[in-house]
C-alpha cells in the first residue's frame, strides 16, 4: 500500500527517505502532512530548546576518585564514579538473579 518516498529537507536541503513504515505510522496517527525535515534537523530543532546539562564534581564513595554527575550531590547519599556505579549495579543484579 505504501512505498518509500524521497523527500527534500526544507532546512538543510538534503534528501531523506520517508519510509513506508513511517507513512503507515503517520496515517494511523491521523497526520495529514509529510515530514518537511530530515531526522537530523528534527532532532536538532527538538534539542535546541533544551538547556545544556549542568555537571557537578564529587568524590566517589567507593574508590575516592573524582566523579562528574548530572545532579547536585547531597551529603545523605553516596556518590559513585561511573566504574564503581556499574560495579554496584552489577552486584545488585547478581543478588536479584
Amino acid at each position: 500500500m505504501y512505498t518509500d518516498k524521497t523527500l527534500v529537507c526544507k532546512e538543510c536541503g538534503e534528501e531523506f527517505v520517508f519510509t513506508a513504515g513511517e507513512q503507515e505510522f503517520y496515517a494511523e496517527k491521523g497526520f495529514m502532512n509529510e515530514p518537511q525535515r530530515c531526522r537530523t534537523c528534527r532532532q536538532n530543532r527538538k534539542n535546541a530548546d533544551k538547556p545544556p546539562k549542568e555537571y557537578h564534581t564529587a568524590i566517589c564513595a567507593a574508590c575516592g576518585k573524582e566523579a562528574r554527575v548530572p545532579f547536585k550531590p547531597r551529603n545523605d547519599r553516596p556518590i559513585y564514579c561511573s566504574e564503581c556505579f556499574q560495579k554496584q549495579k552489577d552486584a545488585a543484579a547478581a543478588e536479584n538473579a
